[in-house]
């Protein structure tokens, strides 16, 4: 497997300076907490008033998940990811395909960042034509990624205690409003958990919605080789699935009180952050609570589109996909520019979709890698390392992913219809392709390492196999680490 220091042009190390807590900050940074206040609506509706119960359900199955992340960033300690384990462990060819549907997730972030401001926009500026904030959005973004892929973790640390901060100053104000009697008139009620009328195959079907929440949790495994040591990764992993899930959890909690079922929020359940911005705080507090999630979403969305694009470039740079397409850096901007109009392109349909669906597509592709990434623990550890001689060993290695199997099979199966059937046919055409890529499944598939580094602002040097940085250039990162992340 290439890594991003295996190649003699990429000069140095990448820094071991990032701890614990440093690399738990950049992975809910990527989560966005916002979130929950943006599928609040819909999944309310979903479940009768059960939104705390969807995001336990989602939480459980997520920690069984980030068990098995830890094992394999262990197991693989260079930058790595779901496709890269399923490749170690299982096989290039199932690998590819996990990879495959990865990548639907990531052409559909763009988009789902696209839709949010949209939503956004749509409720605050009522009389505007909503078609216009999705064309001048994605003409932005695209504009800055062609320009320069700069990342913005710094910025995401940031915003990552300004909103914190709002979530906090929100659930406050909640408090005292529930107190003097307003909502369900309690701080303590079981009744965002369980209640009469309830149905499981409801919350489930939820839980595969706020999943869509979690997204971005296994992005720390992309900072194994700049953590002080690879064995704070697990416990890393572990706790910004916890601590995001707490965040979501309470956020939801006090938010279900308040709003006990959707009528406060009219015709905008499909996002009502606006609308519960308002209620809960007035127009000025409507208008710092837009301006959280809005700054979030923009920096999710040039962080999303910057990814997608860079990862389709690396496709095309091992001819996973047509080179000459794909494989092409502008030399004036130093990015691939066919990549980001495309992503630019596919953005553009935020017009007519709905959250709801498009969140459905995105964990149609994340609930594969998960399960397939607690696969890759029973493949590595069980049968390829042997390590099944003990009850301590089994359970570690075959009884715990065993569960994060199940558990992600059960929410995949659960997804919105349309999701399963267009997902099913994205995988589908995979199938077909690797057919071709394979010679009707005669070789391995191409390998390809998602993590190289193919994008800076010095020197690119290339070869037949790909492109690569040289060392100390600044990157998509926008740390001067010698490799950009996805």
């Amino acid at each position: 497997m290439s890594t991003p220091n295996s190649h003699p042009d990429v000069g140095g190390k990448l820094r071991r300076n990032l701890g614990l807590w440093a690399i738990v900050g950049l992975g809910l940074g990527y989560m966005t907490p916002t979130v929950v206040f943006d599928t609040f609506g819909i999944v309310s509706e979903e479940t009768d008033g059960a939104v705390p119960m969807a995001y336990l359900v989602a939480l459980i199955v997520m920690s069984f998940t980030a068990i098995s992340y830890g094992r394999m960033v262990l197991a693989y300690p260079s930058a790595g990811s779901a496709f890269t384990y399923v490749r170690e462990s299982i096989h290039p060819n199932v690998g590819f395909l996990v990879g495959w549907t990865s990548l639907l997730d990531y052409l559909l972030l763009p988009m789902v960042n696209a839709l949010i401001v949209r939503l956004y926009m749509e409720q605050m500026f009522p009389d505007v034509p909503s078609w216009i904030w999705v064309v001048v959005y994605c003409i932005a973004v695209t504009t800055i990624v062609a320009i320069s892929m700069r990342g913005t973790s710094g910025v995401n640390s940031m915003l990552l205690v300004f909103t914190v901060t709002i979530i906090v100053v929100f659930i406050t104000m909640v408090i005292a409003q529930l107190m003097n009697g307003e909502g369900a008139g309690t701080v303590a009620s079981s009744r965002p958990f369980v209640h009469d009328g309830m149905e499981i195959g409801a919350v489930l079907t939820a839980a595969t919605v706020v999943c869509f929440s979690f997204i971005g949790f296994d992005a720390i495994t992309m900072y194994t080789e700049e953590a002080k040591t690879p064995k704070i990764m697990p416990k890393a992993i572990l706790l910004t699935v916890m601590f995001g899930g707490l965040i979501f959890l309470v956020a939801a909690y006090f938010t279900q009180l308040r709003f006990p079922d959707n009528t406060p929020f009219g015709e905008f359940t499909d996002d009502p952050l606006p609308q519960i911005g308002l209620l809960v705080g007035g127009e000025v507090f409507q208008t710092i609570f837009v301006a959280a999630g809005f700054t979030a979403t923009v920096a999710s969305g040039l962080a999303s589109h910057a990814s997608v694009s860079r990862m389709l470039l690396v496709m095309g740079r091992n001819n996973v996909l047509p080179r000459s397409v794909f494989g092409r850096v502008n030399e004036k901007t130093g990015t691939p520019v066919f990549n980001v109009v495309l992503v630019g392109v596919v953005s553009l349909l935020a017009v007519e979709f709905t959250l709801e669906l498009i969140s459905a597509f995105i964990n149609f592709g994340a609930l594969i890698a998960f399960s397939f990434v607690n696969i890759s623990v029973i493949a590595h550890f069980a049968i390829r390392m042997g390590m099944r001689r003990s009850f301590g060993e089994i359970f570690k290695y075959i009884i715990m992913p065993g569960i994060g199997v199940v558990m992600t099979g059960v929410l995949w199966a659960n997804l919105h219809m349309d999701a399963l059937i267009g997902g099913l046919i994205w995988l589908a055409v995979g199938v077909v392709y690797l057919a071709v890529l394979t010679r009707g499944f005669t070789k391995k598939a191409q390998s390809f390492d998602e993590n190289q580094p193919v994008t800076g602002f010095n020197k690119v040097v290339e070869d037949d196999e790909f492109a690569v940085t040289a060392a100390g250039t600044e990157n998509a990162n926008g740390d001067g680490s010698p490799y950009a992340r996805p």
